[in-house]
Order: C-alpha cells, then structure tokens, then sequence
C-alpha cells in the first residue's frame, strides 16, 4: 500500500476526506479496509479501486470524525 501523491489526489483530500492509494492488484476491498484501520487506527466510510494499466488504486473515502488531511500529514504528502 503506498500513498498516491497528485494534483487530483490532493484535491480528493480536501474536498471529500479520501485518501488513494495503489494497492496490489490480488488485494480485495476487505482486505483493503483491514489493512487501512490496522495501520491509521481510523474508519472508513467507503472503498473504490481501479484498475489501471497495470496498477491498482484504491480511493479510500473516512468517516466525518476521521479528517483524511491528519493522515496524509502524518505521511508527509501536505
């Protein structure tokens, strides 16, 4: 899992609390979720992916009380 870092993606940031990341292409959104609350210990409301050439990115939407721009500050992308 590895945090995606664009001009889009930042703009996700702000305006609807998601976070994205590309993930490998065998990861269910289950397992996504799991591994996501494991490490941020934070809620998520809903999961999107794509699959995209020969990537995968999952669009990892939080719950209200769980700010997404506390998280990518801890991982240095604001």
């Amino acid at each position: 899992m590895r945090p995606v870092v664009t001009e889009k993606a930042v703009m996700k940031i702000e305006a609807q609390n998601t976070l994205t990341f590309e993930v490998s292409k065998i990861k269910s959104k289950e397992n996504i979720k799991k591994e996501f609350e494991e490490i941020f210990k934070a809620k998520i409301q809903k999961i999107r992916t794509l699959v995209k050439g020969n990537k995968k990115y999952a669009y990892i939407q939080l719950k209200k009380e769980f700010p997404a721009i506390d998280i990518a500050t801890k991982l240095g992308l604001m």
